[in-house]
């Protein structure tokens, strides 16, 4: 791999403006696309093989145009303190707004609440349900426009109204922290090379890869029904692997520089052999993002597929882009140890063999590595213990900031109604199979009356046949409470004894049940996507590392390292630490999907620093090091580099930390702390300090699986043999 790699480098290097023409048609053309894209759909959220999404399905086929799966708008009217909702001033305003409601463009229907009876006992709350006939990401803005209007004129009656529900859901916008991220990646990479130009290629190239990525799944949004989060954490992910990947290439292109290698063989030497480790650490990260397919959950395998084509696209890039860019630099990119003149260098270091930070850090962790493992492990565990607390939930109007009208419009109802008239459950009887329909129906209804913490139940609606009907209950709880939940499951078992005596089918549906069963569902994927991620990682390293203890090694620190970040979602997300400095204004459970996308990422980019820094210990090692000056030498190459490309890692996610989206704040938070833990602690800590301890043994390899494995050349021996130098290949002298 490392003799072909350096061809391609060296072709990227001689062919510059074949290669920039062709990224360039491609960006153009992915903008063309997307520019003259229809607008994406909702990503129709659905949860195949469960319950509470065959009750869905059912209510397509019989209830055509009840519109399940459209946005919905709750209006929440509030009389003046001392007066009744009822009140003939009052009534008036409230069916004024319904009848404008019911005007309004894309509206399926709207119950009057003094029809539907959804008027408090106290008299003095009320709510019109609005459904509308597309899903809330597919509504028009003058849609939401005229919902919004509707509503202040309804305001000037001297009504308090609040609008809860998902009619108002829109895209998320980009903040302005995730352009702070950006500037302190420049600020890094700046520091890290001391030169603009080569400061600027990584994010240059970065950027050109996930304008193509994004631009791409906007164009593709319509027909493959990406959901609006796709191009977020496409962008999030792309974004920070495509500057880490071109920033392995680019510095060691200065290092074979700093060696005396002319620029279009650094350049080939810098692709074969960081390239190399860039291959591989991108392959893991796609591995792990396509495995989310396993989950068998739609909106989750196209996130992860969308991000894994990124991460893919930002591999490529550093392969070809980077040598082409290189080539048009010239002589402004400086060998490594040089600075360039506009930051005041041109002038050698003081100290040139003065052990450099990473050298010295390495050869601390050398000398007491079992201390330094102890105290790592024993950190990562202190901050795993809040992940044991951990409750996955489904976001609702409840968990939004208290200054939103969702969240007053929720409240509203809370206090006027009860807590769980937030979160109804929708119970379906499927009694075409039973003798006696109506009888099946009202044995359900019955049975669901005399259970505990159920507030109301509502009489049961009848579809055109009159063998499917559908009953609301009302829990006395919350909808993201634990009584709830078991509220769900009780129902389920009661409708399971009415199955087998009458031979109507019951199912429970809603959102809480929604919820029961995705939390359900990725429990029970969670051990066999591990095993097929962790395990085709494992394999793939064992290939690039030709070890078996390597490999084993960092899908433990993996395990530390992701268990900890959970623990950090956890306290800060759930038990609400440091969640105003963090601008969390409401905690609570924590996304149900938010874990394993997590783990996934995590996984992927933990791998990227295992690569990039183990590569360069094998590298010594092959060339006859012993195995602890092997670590040593592996930092003093590799420790700067990795430093420099976790933190503009963590830049890039924690500049998501500011957006107003719950999944994407919370996701931007748990990959920063995850980079944090695993690139410092993990890799910079703990597996020194493994390997120090293992010391031969951690390179050993059964020799019959040696034979068998194919030899893929991450050091670059190859291309030592192939040119069969003593001396590397010199720059021409400066005229």
């Amino acid at each position: 791999m490392a003799t072909f790699l350096y061809k391609l480098g060296r072709f990227a290097f001689r062919r510059r403006h074949v290669v920039a023409l062709l990224w360039v048609a491609l960006l153009t053309l992915a903008g063309l696309g997307a520019a003259h894209a229809p607008s994406a759909g909702s990503g129709a959220f659905s949860i195949p093989g469960t319950e509470a999404q065959r009750a869905f399905d059912l209510l397509d086929e019989r209830f055509p145009g009840l519109s399940a799966d459209g946005a919905t708008a709750r209006v929440v009217f509030r009389a003046p303190a001392g007066e009744k909702i009822t009140g003939a001033g009052a009534k008036a305003a409230v069916e004024r707004t319904v009848k404008e409601l019911a005007g309004g463009p894309e509206v399926a229907s709207v119950a009057d609440p003094y029809a539907a009876r959804t008027v408090s006992r106290t008299g003095t709350t009320a709510y019109a349900q609005v459904r509308y006939k597309v899903p809330a990401m597919e509504l028009k803005d003058a849609t939401r426009e005229h919902l919004k209007d509707t509503v202040r004129d309804a305001r000037k009656a001297g009504l308090t109204v609040e609008i809860g529900g998902d009619a108002l859901n829109a895209l998320p916008e980009t903040g302005a922290t995730e352009v702070v991220g950006i500037a302190v990646a420049a600020v890094v990479l700046v520091v890290t090379f001391g030169s603009l130009l080569a400061a600027g290629l990584p994010l240059l190239t970065a950027l050109v890869g996930v304008g193509i990525g994004v631009s791409s799944i906007t164009a593709l949004a319509k027909p493959l029904d990406l959901g609006s989060n796709t191009s977020t954490l496409a962008m999030m992910i792309g974004l920070a692997v495509g500057i880490d990947y071109a920033l392995f290439i680019v510095s060691r292109y200065r290092a074979e520089l700093a060696e005396g290698r002319a620029r279009e063989e650094a350049a080939g030497r810098a692709v074969g052999t960081a390239g190399s480790a860039v291959v591989f650490a991108g392959l893991t990260v796609v591995i792990a993002l396509v495995g989310l397919s396993v989950v068998n959950i739609p909106i989750l395998t196209k996130m992860g597929v969308a991000a894994a084509g990124t991460v893919a696209l930002a591999v490529l890039i550093a392969l070809t882009m980077i040598p082409a860019l290189l080539g048009y630099a010239g002589r402004r990119i400086h060998p490594a140890g040089e600075k360039s003149r506009l930051l005041g260098g041109g002038r050698p270091r003081r100290h040139p063999d003065r052990p450099n930070l990473g050298t010295r850090w390495a050869s601390l962790v050398v000398r007491r590595p079992l201390a330094v493992l102890l105290l790592g492990v024993v950190g990562l565990g202190a901050a795993a213990i809040p992940a044991a607390s951990l409750q996955l939930g489904m976001g609702d109007d409840g968990s939004k900031p208290a200054s939103t009208t969702q969240r007053r419009a929720y409240d509203l109802v809370a206090d006027g109604f009860g807590p769980g008239f937030n979160g109804p459950l929708m119970i379906v009887v499927d009694a075409k199979g039973a003798d006696d329909p109506k009888g099946a129906v009202t044995k359900v209804t019955e049975k669901v009356k005399s259970l505990k913490d159920v507030a109301a139940v509502t009489p049961a609606t009848y579809d055109k046949a009159a063998d499917t009907a559908i009953v609301t209950v009302v829990p006395a709880s919350k909808p993201s409470s634990t009584a709830t939940e078991d509220l769900v499951h009780a129902i389920r078992g009661t409708g399971r004894d009415i199955t087998a005596d009458t031979h109507a089918r019951v199912l429970v549906t809603g959102g809480t049940a929604l919820n029961v069963d995705m939390s359900q569902k990725l429990n029970d994927a969670l051990v066999p996507y591990l095993v097929l991620v962790v395990g085709l990682a494992f394999l793939l390293l064992i290939v690039v590392f030709r070890s078996v203890l390597v490999p084993l090694k960092a899908a433990l620190g993996f395990l530390l390292s992701v268990t900890a970040a959970l623990g950090a979602v956890v306290a800060v997300f759930q038990w609400g630490w440091l969640s105003g400095l963090l601008g969390v204004e409401e905690t609570g459970p924590i996304m149900s999907l938010m874990p394993i996308f997590m783990i996934g990422v995590v996984f992927g980019l933990a791998m990227d620093y295992e690569v990039f820094l183990v590569t360069r210990m094998r590298e010594a090692h092959v060339h006859g090091e012993r195995p602890g000056q092997a670590v040593v030498t592996g930092f003093r190459h590799g420790a700067r580099v990795v430093t420099a490309a976790a933190i503009i890692m963590i830049a890039v996610f924690a500049g998501f930390i500011g957006s107003d989206e719950s999944m994407i704040k919370m996701m931007g938070f748990g990959l920063a702390v995850a980079v944090f833990f695993d690139a410092f602690i993990v890799r910079m800590a703990l597996v020194p300090a493994v390997l120090a301890l293992l010391g031969k043994r951690a390179w050993w390899l059964p020799k019959w699986l040696d034979r068998v494995l194919p030899d893929v050349d991450v050091e670059g021996e190859g291309l030592r043999t192939a040119a069969g130098e003593t001396q590397p290949e010199r720059e021409p002298a400066r005229v």
